[in-house]
Parts: C-alpha cells; sequence; structure tokens
C-alpha cells in the first residue's frame, strides 16, 4: 500500500481520540479558589476538572445571573456523529480513492472544525450576557452596560477578580495531528503520481 494511503488512513483514525480525551477545558482562577475551578469539554459532555468544579461554577454563577451549565447540549449528539462519519469516510477515501479526494476531506474537516469553533464562541456568548435580571449581584462595565462574563474563545481573560483560561486538550492535539497527517497525505499522493 503506499505511504500516502497509508497516512491518510492513520490521520482520519486519529479523530477517535476525539471520542476518548477532552476536547477542550476552562479553567478559572481565584484567591478565594486556592485549586482553580475547570471543566473539560469533550465531543459529547462536560466533565469536571477536579470533583464538584461544575457544581461550583454553577453556584458562583447563580450569584451574577449566569445560566448553569447543563447536563448536555444538543451539540453533544450532533459532534460524535460528525466525527465518526468524517473518519469512516477517511478511512474509506484512503483505500478507494485517489489523493485528490485526501485534500477534499481535509478541507470538509476544516470547515466543520471553524463551525465547531462558532458555534462553542455562540454558546460562550449567550452563557456570558444571557443574564438573570433578578440576579442577586449585579456589575457593570464603566459605561453603565451591564457587564458580561464570557469567557475567551482562546486565551487568557480577566473577569472581576477570576483569570479564565480557555485551551485545547489532548483530544483537540489528535485532531490537528490527524488533520495535518492527511493533508501531508495529499501532498505525498500528488508526488508519487508525478513519479509515476
Amino acid at each position: 500500500m503506499k505511504q500516502s494511503k497509508i497516512t491518510m488512513i492513520v490521520g482520519s483514525l486519529l479523530l477517535l481520540g476525539l471520542f476518548i480525551f477532552p476536547l477542550w477545558n476552562i479553567t478559572l482562577e481565584a484567591p478565594q479558589y486556592p485549586t482553580p475551578l475547570g471543566m473539560d469539554i469533550h465531543i459529547n459532555k462536560f466533565a469536571d476538572t477536579n470533583e464538584f468544579d461544575i457544581k461550583n461554577i454553577n453556584l458562583m454563577n447563580h450569584y451574577v445571573g449566569m445560566q448553569y451549565i447543563p447536563k448536555t447540549i444538543p451539540e453533544f449528539k450532533i459532534f460524535p456523529l460528525a466525527i465518526g462519519i468524517m473518519v469512516l469516510l477517511g478511512v474509506f477515501i484512503g483505500f478507494k480513492s485517489n489523493y485528490k479526494w485526501y485534500l477534499g476531506w481535509f478541507i470538509l474537516m476544516t470547515i466543520l472544525g471553524i463551525a465547531g469553533m462558532y458555534d462553542f464562541y455562540l454558546w460562550e456568548h449567550n452563557y456570558g450576557h444571557n443574564l438573570d435580571p433578578k440576579a442577586i449581584m449585579k456589575f457593570t462595565n464603566p459605561d453603565g452596560s451591564v457587564m458580561g462574563f464570557q469567557p475567551p474563545l482562546f486565551g487568557t481573560k480577566d473577569i472581576l477578580n477570576f483569570t479564565a483560561h480557555s485551551y485545547p486538550k489532548l483530544g483537540a492535539y489528535f485532531m490537528f495531528v490527524g488533520m495535518l497527517l492527511t493533508l501531508s497525505a495529499f501532498f505525498m499522493g500528488k508526488k508519487q503520481s508525478k513519479n509515476n
């Protein structure tokens, strides 16, 4: 079997790491929490970084009128299905198709990844800005507008006395490496085709 085909298949299979490891993590640091609060985001669930973290985040958020972090969201049914289909499609293309299809797979996976990040941003924005007007504590910006509590999509951000961190976890690295391999498979296949 050609090296490009093997690389395409291995790259596609690496996406299965998303079913085992978390995709993303949001951590909140504050003086009143010696151990930071954290939430791991998988493709099918939210999970505590440390025991009871989500419960404590929800209790804290209640005071400023933020919504509770739900047990599940519709995306947790869609994401595993989409990843499963992309894995099967990538393996099938690796076995049966020529290298040009590898690039198509990579482009489609990139579009799905961007759509997933945009959906995550919208969820964060709603979560951090759609506040209960009857909240116990209310905070405003210097201009008098209601303060939002949206964590960063990527990076670090100060929110009142908290420092919020939002970064990829191991599942995301499996996906990134898998996608890079499929892109490499395209260039390998192109080179092999020219040599033949």
